[in-house]
């Protein structure tokens, strides 16, 4: 093939690199690619192996047995080596590798270069993870990665990107776009998340192309022998994570680009928002309603006509009298207020607007002609933050002192992609110069255009928020939402889907974008509920009200000129279905917070899809879901099996994994092992030659029905009813237990965790929590033995006593054994109950 590396234009690859373009002209001009046998010999590195022809170097490192990371540049100029997404200490990591003539192993993995430097990633037992299909190219439109593609590899992740969960057959781009309004086929929209997990054969791997530029993602569109990842400009560095399970790449990701930290608890809880509630009298009024109808409810959000003029960091006089005095209103009634603060900056000199007087005098703003760039975002003609430089973000997080001294608990950054009015292309122009001055993260102090700034613009802002929010209450956690973000953004901000429509298919598409976004490292997200564009039927709002309990974020959001989306709106009947559902996201906060503590430690996200936790659960291992549209699991054990087309009124299919399950509502067992005789499946497949299986699940449910099963084994955390999150529940957590399947005696076969601390503060980190790992075991006789070891941490919790509620256990004796106490068990709508006094210490308590 050929290969053509001209002297670059300002769009290059290189241009990231720092370098005057004469120095590297000797490495640029060569037009075509030398033979094969003209590689030089390979340099092989404590970490990895290093090889060049005549004109480009390719370098393999590994990082840890299971992460590799992969670079080419011009030779003798090796790009900058820096990164906003991955984290310095794992970047910097090497460990020793084997060397092999062309190549090298690790304990995992094993590297394989060719003479035309054509890569090839085997496991340790030889089966190729991951080819190149052609050596790289390189242009005047930058580079194109090639890999070998099959009709089995399946591709998630990028982000929140519309359209299927399986991205195989599809192509993207990454280009942080405000798409109000998008559908299915729109692309690209809020961010760019360059990371996907790909699944072949059963086993998984995981990329992420660490360039900021706009890239391109094509999974077999063009050529369904090949998948390419590419960009016009920007540095070729790229790393590859090896599993072989799903669980442990979404786990490599982590540990490479960190995870989502804890948030505080009141973010959990149910939220409501409109654009807008003003003035200040509707606020009272939303706040008021939800107390009276007993709709539990943890915050209430500020959209921009809370704003003097739509200028951050403002409030308006007049509609908002008395700011902090209606943060300390809403405050008294356990509710959080969420302000917008958008990154915009009027240009209002000479006016008192604090903003605008200190950036000027700071010299914060991005650049255009050596001036100020100047665009038109709501409160006219605005200034944007350099967010690349240090000094800036700590500026612009100082900005947040009034609020948070207010009361104010959370802020949401939107148009941050970033948005302008004045163009076609809804942002800035491409010639704006950003000044990046970050060494923390191994950047040289230069400037760069909007071109490379564009795609991390968002996430920057994010982070500028998030470290004034620390700076200004080190001991508090911050609570900030953003709509466009990068790679790694997670560390600093939870997000979600952004301007979504009212309709039927919005509903639908929003489970597969939640669950890609946790596998691209956001398990914090959400979509506005209802549908932000548009006004929902009744029936619409009810479903979405009632699937949002399931998900990480639960916010009720809609657009100026559209019908009320509040849970009351359509009438007792429709307001008893959504509060039952909030009511159940409640009960189980005890179970939300825990697995929201487990992805801020190993970044499994909190609603995940089924493969993630059955990933061999087809006989050719080709994921669940991808026969499940509409299924997930709601943190480890519980699983949400939702329409695959919602507004349909027909029975459909729940696709359950192998094993025994659990009804959620009811406690009516599921076995899904027990195959049909052969007879009766000829009678329905005659093809199938008598292989038996499983008769269909299929289910029928109404209009306040949704289909939720928990895996047998699973021990779930429930807590007493709660309006708010800061309230104090009354009574025992109850530890509902779903009884294993029956000889089944692996250590996983019965367990559940469970997290507690403080909610708010960091003080875990110094051993205010309480964490538990319960497990439980049915004996012979069947009796099951709960085990509750003693408490990790010294956080004392809320709950004095535990209440055992074993489901799918039939007693012999209808008696419990605890603390050499026996007292009789009570009988309750799914199963069988006990009480035990919660004492610190490891107890075991006897059902039979």
């Amino acid at each position: 093939m050929s290969f053509s590396v001209p002297l670059w234009p300002s769009r290059s690859p290189f241009q990231r690199l720092g370098l005057p373009l004469a120095a590297l002209a000797g490495a640029l001009s060569v037009p075509t690619l030398l033979p094969a046998q003209a590689t030089r010999t390979p340099t092989h590195t404590r970490s990895g192996i290093q090889l060049s022809n005549h004109s480009v170097t390719l370098r393999i490192d590994a990082l840890r047995a299971d992460v590799l990371r992969v670079r080419m540049y011009p030779i003798g100029h090796p790009a900058e080596d820096a990164s906003w997404a991955v984290l310095p200490t794992s970047r910097k990591a090497r460990i020793s590798v084997t060397a092999r003539p062309d190549g090298f192993c690790t304990d995992e993995v094993c590297v394989a270069v060719s003479r035309d430097l054509r890569l090839t990633i085997s496991d340790r037992a030889g089966h190729v993870l991951q080819s190149d299909a052609l050596p790289v190219e390189w242009g005047t439109h930058g580079f194109t990665v090639s890999k070998t593609r099959t009709d089995d590899d399946h591709f998630f992740g990028l982000g929140d990107k519309p359209g299927p969960l399986d991205r195989s057959g599809e192509a993207f781009a990454l280009w942080n776009t405000d798409s109000f309004g998008w559908q299915e086929s729109t692309d690209p929209i809020y961010k760019s998340i360059p990371f996907f997990l790909e699944m072949h054969n059963g086993r998984s791997i995981g990329v992420l192309l660490d360039n900021t530029y706009r890239t391109f993602f094509d999974f077999g569109r063009k050529d369904p022998s090949q998948y390419s990842f590419s960009a016009p400009a920007g540095p070729l560095d790229y790393y590859v994570l090896y599993g072989p399970e799903p669980k442990q790449v979404v786990e490599a990701y982590a540990w490479l680009t960190g995870p989502a930290p804890l948030p505080p608890l009141w973010a959990l809880g149910y939220q409501q928002s409109r654009y807008s509630y003003t003035p200040r009298s509707q606020v009272e009024a939303i706040a008021a309603r939800l107390r009276r109808d007993k709709i539990p409810a943890d915050g209430i959000w500020l959209d921009i006509d809370y704003q003097d003029r739509y200028r951050p960091f403002t409030v308006n006089p007049v509609t908002f009298p008395d700011f902090p005095g209606l943060v300390r209103e809403l405050a008294s009634e356990q509710f959080r207020t969420v302000v917008i603060a958008d990154l915009h900056i009027a240009d209002a000199p000479h006016q008192g607007y604090l903003p605008y007087d200190s950036g000027i005098a700071g010299d914060e703003f991005v650049k255009e002609g050596g001036k100020n760039y100047v665009g038109a975002v709501w409160p006219g003609p605005s200034l944007f933050p350099d967010f690349t430089q240090q000094c800036t973000r700590r500026w612009f997080g100082s900005l947040y002192k009034q609020f948070v001294d207010d009361g104010v608990a959370g802020f949401w950054d939107d148009m941050n992609e970033p948005a302008v009015f004045t163009y076609p292309s809804k942002t800035m122009p491409d010639d704006v110069v950003h000044r990046i001055d970050d060494p923390e993260e191994g950047f040289s102090k230069r400037t760069a255009t909007h071109l490379e700034i564009h795609n991390v613009y968002g996430m920057e802002n994010s982070r500028a928020s998030e470290e004034g929010l620390l700076a200004l209450r080190p001991n508090l956690r911050p609570f900030v939402l953003t709509r466009a973000t990068y790679a790694g953004g997670q560390r600093y901000a939870a997000t979600w889907t952004g301007d979504n429509l009212s309709t039927w298919n919005h509903l639908r598409m929003t489970t597969p974008q939640l669950l890609n976004l946790g596998l691209s490292g956001f398990s914090l997200s959400g979509a506005d509920v209802g549908g932000f564009g548009g006004s929902p039927s009744p029936d619409l709002l009810t479903k979405w009200l009632m699937l949002a309990a399931f998900q990480p974020i639960d916010r009720d959001h809609a657009a100026k000129g559209t019908r009320g989306h509040e849970p009351w709106v359509d009438g007792p009947a429709q307001e008893a279905i959504r509060r039952r559902y909030i009511d159940q996201r409640y009960r189980l906060m005890s179970y939300l917070y825990t697995a929201a503590e487990e992805t801020s430690r190993t970044g499994i996200p909190i609603i995940r899809p089924l493969f993630l936790e059955y990933p061999h659960a087809t006989a050719d291992n080709h994921p669940l879901d991808d026969d499940a549209p509409g299924e997930f699991f709601f943190g480890p054990s519980i699983l949400v099996a939702a329409s695959p087309l919602p507004d349909d009124v027909a029975p459909y299919e729940v696709h359950l994994p192998p094993g025994v399950w659990y009804d959620y509502w009811t406690g009516a067992r599921l076995d899904r092992r027990e195959p049909l005789g052969s007879q009766d499946l000829e009678l329905r497949n005659p093809t199938a030659k008598g292989e038996p299986r499983l008769a269909p699940l299929m289910v029928d449910p109404g209009l306040g029905d949704l289909p939720i099963y928990v895996r047998a084994g699973a021990i779930v955390p429930m807590q007493p009813l709660v309006q708010s999150t800061k309230d104090k529940p009354d009574g025992p957590l109850t530890l509902r237990v779903y009884a294993p399947e029956a000889g089944d005696a692996s250590a996983a076969a019965c367990q559940g965790d469970l997290y507690s601390d403080d909610g708010t503060t960091f003080d875990f980190r110094h051993g205010a929590y309480l964490r538990l790992h319960i497990t439980c075991s049915v004996a012979p006789n069947g009796a099951l033995t709960v085990h509750i070891p003693a408490r990790k941490g010294h956080y004392r919790p809320w709950w004095t006593h535990f209440r055992i509620e074993a489901i799918g256990f039939n007693p012999a004796q209808s008696r419990a054994e605890f603390g050499g106490h026996t007292t009789a068990l009570e009988r309750t709508r799914l199963g069988y109950a006990v009480t035990v006094a919660d004492r610190g210490a490891a107890q075991s308590i006897i059902l039979e």
